[in-house]
């Protein structure tokens, strides 16, 4: 028995060692989202499906069910967000789940293996290494795409959004990342933010579409577990008042 106690606690106090070492070599920075942004959400899809979807799919996730949650109609989603088309050749309907048209063997042959889905990231790794991720990557000529990330060491993926931020150099000691912008983009370094605060909010919703009706529902719930309990409580002094 001593020995399972003994077994047991040395598993817990290993646990946030591995944790720690298993963590990205550079801190994560605040992604700061806000999910009840509508107008947040809908840029956010504008821009992950016009640098992202050629990749990268949500195939956990339809189109009209984006478009309600977004408030989109299904004239937007057929103008701005369907590239894909069945093999008729006809536009992707609407009720369709959020796939890509590149083949798994070409995004292998590409990229080295096939980009994964993106349907549930945000809840596997979180939005602010989503965050954090898109806004740390830097040149570095001994990579295949010409670019490494400060949290995802050796990625296969490309800076796809370069124009927007401009590039970046690893300027710290070896050993230590430290980035520093080498040359400008079409935005600042504010907008660039931005720019990525909203696609992490929109993979985040992706993730976890129910999460906001959730949490509203959560606090009615716990209103109505206060009153049950303040009942409960006044009937226990009615039956019990003879007998105290």
């Amino acid at each position: 028995m001593k020995k399972i106690i003994t077994l047991v606690f040395m598993m817990a106090c290993a646990a946030p060692a591995v944790a720690l070492a298993a963590g990205p070599a550079k801190p994560l920075d605040r992604a700061n989202i806000d999910m009840t942004d509508t107008a947040s959400l809908q840029r956010g899809a504008e821009y992950f499906f016009q640098y992202c979807i050629g990749c990268h799919s949500i195939q956990y996730k339809r189109y009209n069910r984006m478009g309600n949650d977004l408030g989109l109609s299904e004239d937007q989603l057929r103008e701005r967000f369907i590239h894909t088309r069945d093999a008729a050749g006809d536009q992707t309907g609407v009720g369709e789940l959020i796939k890509i048209a590149m083949k798994p063997d070409d995004a292998e042959s590409w990229f080295g293996q096939p980009a994964p889905d993106l349907s549930l990231t945000a809840r596997l790794r979180g939005p602010d290494w989503i965050y954090t991720v898109l806004r740390s990557f830097y040149l570095d000529d001994s990579r295949p795409m010409g670019v490494n990330n400060a949290i995802f060491e050796a990625m296969s993926m490309p800076h796809v959004l370069w124009e927007l931020q401009g590039w970046q150099a690893n300027v710290g000691e070896e050993g230590h990342i430290k980035l520093e912008k080498v040359a400008e983009g079409k935005l600042t370094t504010e907008e660039y933010n931005e720019v990525v605060r909203d696609i992490t909010n929109f993979l985040t919703y992706a993730a976890d579409p129910v999460k906001v009706e959730r949490h509203e529902l959560g606090k009615w719930v716990l209103l109505f577990l206060a009153f049950f309990t303040f009942v409960a409580y006044l009937l226990k002094k009615e039956y019990w008042r003879d007998v105290h």
